[in-house]
């Protein structure tokens, strides 16, 4: 495994929903080996209902990843749009969105989810692959403090709506089984990205199926943590930054950590999130990240160019505030 500047590293970024999708819309600028490990929790909306018919995967997050590595030119960009079509009706395909029919379909002509998605891929032109993290479809439970008290929420829809703050997420199955191709990209790396995202239902997940940990425990590359730009969700409710890093050890400890990535403007108390990122023998590296219209989005520009820091172990203005 190499180490320090890389000219063109191998990257694995994990998440799920728009959180990895921001994470690939910049990785993809600054690297040719890219591959996407996807959470397949979801419950919801078409992707829940096409699980529920079906028995499938949920294709939603599979989707949106390829959406976000499609190639940037008006081929990619029109079936990237064609893929994230909806439907709107009064039948049975109110809010059913193309992509996900599509997969599905290749996923019943193939029998094998992968080559499917590597299908759809072709197609975009994508700039990388795109990885199930396991090869069942999975269920979250999750333990919330609503209104004083504990309450046992499943299901990743139902805990994204309630109310109240989590305080541990389990997987159903308890031990599913992670799909090889996420493990061999794991294992390959040359560094792993996790985050940003719906920190309980897209980024915590993968830490819970067992061979997908053991690679990340395991593998020979580096691991960056992105830290995201809002931190007072419903699945987060009143978690500053430091107690993100922390319900993230308590659900895997002993994980690594190298590298730290966060925007300023989102970090509460700076010391403190120094001083707990120099405990995890970590480096945190500070960037402007964040669109300049505002919105808690991250821009894909500057989120590559902090990437590349990452990688190339510039550090920079660690700690700085300054914007």
């Amino acid at each position: 495994m190499s180490v320090g500047s890389l000219d063109n590293p191998s990257v694995v970024a994990l998440g799920g929903g728009h959180g990895l999708s921001a994470s690939l819309s910049a990785l993809r600028l600054m690297s040719g080996k890219l591959a996407a490990v996807v959470t397949v929790a979801d419950d919801g909306g078409s992707s829940g209902r096409l699980r529920s018919e079906l028995g499938v995967l949920p294709p939603g997050d599979l989707r949106m990843a390829l959406a976000a590595l499609c190639d940037d030119s008006d081929w990619g960009r029109t079936w990237r749009d064609v893929l994230q079509h909806r439907f709107i009706s009064d039948g049975p395909l109110d809010q059913h969105a193309v992509g996900n029919l599509l997969i599905v379909a290749l996923w019943e002509q193939l029998g094998d989810c992968v080559e499917g998605l590597d299908l759809v891929g072709k197609l975009l032109g994508a700039r990388g692959r795109v990885l199930p993290m396991s090869s069942v479809p999975l269920s979250i439970e999750a333990d919330l403090i609503v209104g004083g008290e504990v309450r046992t929420i499943v299901g990743q829809s139902a805990v994204g709506a309630t109310d109240g703050r989590v305080e541990r997420i389990r997987l159903i199955p308890a031990d599913p089984p992670a799909h090889p191709d996420a493990v061999a990209a794991v294992m390959e790396a040359d560094w792993i990205v996790l985050g940003p995202g719906s920190w309980f239902s897209s980024v915590m997940p993968h830490l819970l199926v067992p061979e997908l940990a053991e690679a990340l425990h395991t593998t020979g590359g580096r691991r960056c943590l992105t830290l995201n730009l809002a931190s007072d969700t419903n699945e987060t409710h009143g978690m500053t930054v430091v107690e993100h890093i922390r319900a993230l050890y308590e659900h895997a400890p002993g994980l690594r950590i190298d590298a730290v990535l966060a925007d300023p403007s989102a970090v509460d108390d700076p010391e403190l999130l120094i001083a707990e990122v120099e405990r995890m023998g970590a480096r945190l590296i500070m960037r402007q990240v964040r669109r300049s219209d505002g919105t808690a989005r991250h821009d894909p520009l500057r989120l590559a160019a902090a990437y590349r820091d990452v990688f190339d172990n510039f550090l920079g203005d660690v700690g700085t505030l300054s914007t």
